[in-house]
């Protein structure tokens, strides 16, 4: 017996390694946390997306955009995907109804992050686009309340593009989600909380690495005064706060803010606070990414600027995955907010008490 007592306690410090790296990983996911639903205001579903993954607004005239994408379908791998849609909703009028934006855009068309570009000329909206063929940036010109397609945009540095920014006609910020390029390194990543994901620079010619070292590199949106760019890293349960040099497109980390959530999507309001749609408990919500019948909870923070490098960070609604599940941002426009999910066919609209 005596022959095999070290193999036993071998395996004895395996199984407690192991166990213990599985505990770790729940604990780190949330899975742990007790959700008590909360929000102190009326909320109304409104239907007729495929899902509403990324919501943005124009604040001078209250028109929202909202990405509608047969997410769950997609990521199946199915060949029946619903073609998606670029939806607006007009959130001045009393009931607003969802307007097809891209009903003319005759391309494949599975729309994921979203960013709004308002220069001297107009408007144009960026969306991360998976086709069969690629990741793609989609350039839409609005007019005549359409998005007009200008151009599509790739390249090999751009190979899990999740959210874009753009800070000019043609040049703009995206999000790798991933460092690997492998369905396996990908898991692996995220299980094991690898940060090796990236943010990338368009300059209207060429990508450049421009920040790495990302645990999930998410949501991605500008400061008012296009100074400052706020990454969202999921699985790293914070927001990566950088310096931006306005001409090179450089990015400085200058700070991180812990939330101790999942955050999605990031929105910023007039005065420069962020909105963020954040996953509570990340292995739930991949679950609800396989069944629908597993809700995922539902979280927005507001994050709001006192000054560099302080930040208040407040909890405004959270539910325990009804009515909304999964989801993955908030915009807000004067009292309404909405908010939006990764899968689900519906965007919550709510007032918000002053």
């Amino acid at each position: 017996m005596k022959i095999f007592k070290p193999a036993i306690i071998t395996l004895i410090v395996l199984a407690l390694v192991v166990g213990g790296l599985i505990v770790k990983t729940y604990y780190d996911a949330g899975e742990f946390k007790e959700i008590a639903p909360h929000f102190n205001a009326e909320c109304k579903a409104i239907s007729g997306v495929l899902s509403s993954e990324d919501i943005t607004i124009d604040p001078k005239t209250g028109l929202a955009f909202i990405s509608s994408a047969d997410r769950r379908t997609e990521w199946s791998n199915s060949s029946h995907v619903q073609k998606g849609a670029i939806y607006g909703l007009d959130l001045n009028l009393r009931d607003p109804e969802l307007v097809n934006l891209t009903a003319d855009f005759a391309e494949e068309f599975n729309p994921h992050g979203i960013g709004l570009w308002i220069g001297e000329d107009g408007k144009s909206l960026f969306v991360v686009n998976h086709r069969q063929d690629g990741h793609f940036v989609e350039i839409f010109d609005f007019k005549d309340n359409k998005l007009i397609h200008r151009e599509s945009i790739e390249g090999a540095l751009m190979h899990s593009p999740n959210d874009v920014i753009p800070v000019g006609p043609r040049d703009f910020y995206v999000t790798n989600d991933h460092g690997n390029t492998s369905e396996l390194g990908r898991l692996v990543e995220e299980y094991l909380q690898l940060a090796r994901a990236l943010v990338l620079y368009y300059d209207g010619n060429n990508f450049r690495i421009m920040a790495e070292g990302l645990a999930y590199s998410n949501g991605i949106n500008l400061s008012p005064d296009g100074k400052t760019v706020y990454v969202a890293a999921t699985v790293g349960q914070e927001v990566c706060v950088y310096d931006r040099d306005k001409g090179t497109g450089a990015l400085t980390l200058r700070h991180t803010i812990d939330l101790g959530t999942g955050p999605d999507n990031i929105e910023v309001d007039e005065s420069g606070n962020l909105w963020i749609g954040c996953h509570p408990k990340l292995l739930t919500f991949v679950k609800y990414s396989k069944d629908p019948e597993e809700l995922s909870p539902s979280q927005v923070l507001k994050v709001t600027v006192q000054k560099p490098d302080s930040y208040s960070v407040d909890e405004i609604y959270l539910n325990n995955g009804e009515p909304l599940s999964g989801s993955s941002v908030a915009a807000v426009f004067r009292d309404t907010m909405l908010i939006g999910s990764v899968f689900d066919t519906r965007v919550l609209l709510c007032k918000l008490r002053q």
